[in-house]
């Protein structure tokens, strides 16, 4: 099901209890895309809740179309039901929209080590950063360009470092 929703649904971990262990099972999904990321560290995981009997779990693609979610909600549901939790509905929630800011700092930091440049985070004080360039991943230089909109996957674009030489994706900010 796909449906839409207010900022307000999507709720942080639930820090104990039942709907807090059912978080931490769906959220060793991985992404089938970029497989060291969890559904977690991508901020694609938004809500896991409970009526004692069936879950209902929210996730939000990281944009729409992505041809990830569906196995996702697949995983999901086989990772619930595996751990007893057969009744398990999994909504595909759009609005609002996935935004790289919900990358965890773990996601981050996973992104780099995979070789996978990272979105800086947005920062929050008003200062509006200079755009010095995508920092390689590999070698860590700023003197990198972009050689196609489009990397491995539509939410990536590929670049070239010109000190290392090596081509590498860009996690796309959005």
């Amino acid at each position: 099901m796909v449906t839409a929703a207010t900022a307000q649904t999507a709720r942080p971990r639930p820090a104990a209890g039942l709907e807090a262990e059912l978080w931490d099972l769906a959220a060793t999904v991985v992404d089938p895309e970029v497989p060291v990321l969890t559904i977690e560290d991508l901020g694609v995981l938004r809500s896991v809740s409970t009526d004692g009997s069936s879950v209902r779990v929210q996730i939000t693609p990281t944009y729409s179309g992505c041809p990830a979610i569906d196995a996702m909600r697949d995983d999901i549901v086989s990772t619930l039901t595996a751990h007893g939790h057969p009744d398990v509905t999994v909504d595909v929630v759009l609005s609002p929209a996935w935004t790289t800011d919900w990358l965890s700092d773990a996601g981050r930091h996973k992104l780099e080590e995979y070789g996978i440049a990272a979105p800086a985070p947005r920062r929050t004080d008003g200062v509006v950063g200079l755009g010095l360039g995508i920092r390689c991943p590999r070698c860590g230089s700023l003197h990198t360009r972009q050689m196609s909109r489009f990397g491995s996957t539509s939410c990536k674009a590929l670049y070239v470092c010109q000190r290392c030489q090596e081509p590498f994706d860009y996690f796309k900010e959005h």
